[in-house]
């Protein structure tokens, strides 16, 4: 049972992820410019909203992945009635793709965890036929993101040392440049991507999703008081709390590059 709670909550804050970086997957929703006919392979997929997203803009087939067994069940579910549609539980860092398949490699916030970039970025090149493009939204760096960066400080109660880990690992546009260019990758650019982050309607569910993240869960493990850190988090985000929802800043990279 309690595995099964575990599963349930995960899968809940993936759907409370998609409604929290709305306006984010707007802009790259736009920036991927999917063709008619154009193959898509969507990187660290989740639950597949952008999966779903692109298979909506092309007649081609489209395929997510992701390492996540329970996120890639749920995608399935919510694919049922898209024919051109399929998911696969596998790490994109070494999985055997097609070669040469896709015209088109997407991934929303899904690249930044890669034990070895270089190695994951060559293998996802393999699979992409040349002049074929890559989009990626990832985050800038840690002090940018006011949704880390001040949850980080409310449990410290200090000012956190700056983070370029994690999901903040992709922030340097001159380590992307380098690592994309070893990886077969041309023609890299770079847009700001300013907007906000929505952690809910209210409070609770602000402080639930907060809670349910591993960097959070990571920064508490270590804090002298975890109880008074909590009582800190919750107070951080009360003030962030409009009366239409929390929100807090961020700053995020939309990346785009060609298969050279």
């Amino acid at each position: 049972m309690e595995v099964m709670a575990a599963q349930e909550h995960r899968v809940r804050l993936a759907a409370l992820f998609d409604a929290q970086i709305r306006p984010h997957n707007a802009r790259f929703r736009a920036a991927a410019r999917i063709g008619p006919r154009d193959r898509v392979l969507d990187v660290g997929c989740g639950t597949g909203q952008s999966t779903r997203e692109a298979a909506a803009r092309t007649e081609g087939d489209v395929l997510g992945v992701d390492i996540s067994a329970q996120s890639v069940a749920k995608a399935r579910e919510l694919s049922a009635d898209l024919p051109n549609v399929a998911y696969l539980e596998a790490d994109a860092q070494s999985h055997a793709f097609l070669r040469g398949h896709y015209d088109l490699c997407v991934s929303r916030l899904g690249t930044m965890f890669f034990s070895d970039p270089v190695a994951a970025f060559t293998n996802i090149a393999s699979a992409l036929r040349r002049a074929a493009r890559l989009v990626l939204l990832v985050w800038q760096d840690g002090v940018s993101n006011e949704w880390s960066y001040a949850v980080r400080r409310a449990i410290n109660a200090a000012e956190p040392v700056p983070v370029t880990t994690g999901p903040f690992a992709l922030s340097d546009p001159a380590t992307v440049n380098g690592l994309l260019n070893a990886s077969g990758f041309t023609g890299i650019d770079f847009t700001d991507v300013h907007e906000p982050v929505y952690y809910g309607p209210d409070v609770a569910t602000a402080y639930d999703l907060a809670t349910g993240l591993k960097g959070t869960q990571d920064v508490l493990a270590t804090a002298p008081d975890p109880e008074r850190a909590l009582d800190r988090l919750r107070a951080t985000i009360t003030a962030h709390d409009t009366g239409h929802g929390v929100y807090f800043d961020s700053r995020a990279w939309i990346i785009t590059a060609q298969r050279a």
